[in-house]
């Protein structure tokens, strides 16, 4: 069977209860939760929590919560491969049989079912894949980009690119931070998922927005009020 695992510890320091914060009117959880079920990819759609709330507001919008996640992995200090390898290894030790797994951040409310279901497309049609997962590309060529000493003057990391175009740079892609896409060999095993058994589910940048700050909350609400326009 496939499972969705959607990591929603507690501990939040710079957004307080950020994954079950409102957003436009409800959990932001919400929103991860809903398109999960909506993709219709997966039999069991799960949320690894070490909070009651959280595990009883995941349960009231159809999700799942087996187990309370241990407090060991849900410190600053635990990744998201220690929280999926966890997971997992919970449904093989209760008798089940795994096939594909996703890990679907709490806070991603661009996050769709229909490049949900692309990306399993992607990884079943490639056995040696590991993993596929949600990217954008960058607005900027970063081969022209600049850091800041401390007395604010500035110098490009690649001055050699100085004088290129931007449009003869290859394009650079980072991670969406919607959700990952993975064997069950590769998570248990927390093989890197940057890596040359990947591919990305490429989305539009206007509908990728990292929410970590408060600034960010407010930019992904403006944002999300305009694509539901």
């Amino acid at each position: 069977m496939n499972i969705a695992i959607i990591p929603a510890r507690a501990g939040s320091k710079r957004i307080p209860r950020k994954n079950i914060k409102a957003f436009h009117g409800a959990p932001i959880i919400f929103y991860s939760i809903k398109e999960a079920l909506e993709s219709g990819c997966f039999d069991k759609v799960i949320v690894s929590t070490d909070d009651r709330e959280i595990a009883e507001i995941a349960a009231q919008y159809g999700a799942e919560v087996p187990f309370i996640r241990p407090s060991d992995i849900s410190d600053d200090y635990a990744t998201t491969l220690d929280v999926i390898q966890h997971a997992v290894k919970w449904y093989l030790d209760s008798g089940y049989v795994l096939d594909k797994v996703c890990c679907i951040y709490a806070t991603a409310p661009f996050v769709s079912s229909e490049s949900i279901k692309n990306a399993l497309s992607t990884l079943n049609a490639d056995d040696l894949l590991d993993y596929v997962f949600s990217a954008t590309s960058y607005a900027f060529p970063i081969q022209r980009a600049l850091f800041m000493r401390e007395d604010k003057t500035v110098q490009m990391f690649q001055p050699e690119n100085f004088n290129s175009r931007s449009q003869d740079l290859p394009e650079a892609y980072h991670d969406a931070g919607q959700f990952y896409w993975g064997t069950v060999d590769a998570f248990l095993n927390k093989r890197p998922i940057f890596g040359d058994r990947s591919k990305i589910e490429l989305l539009p940048r206007k509908y990728v927005q990292d929410i970590d700050t408060p600034e960010d909350w407010e930019l992904a609400e403006a944002l999300f009020k305009v694509m539901k326009c």
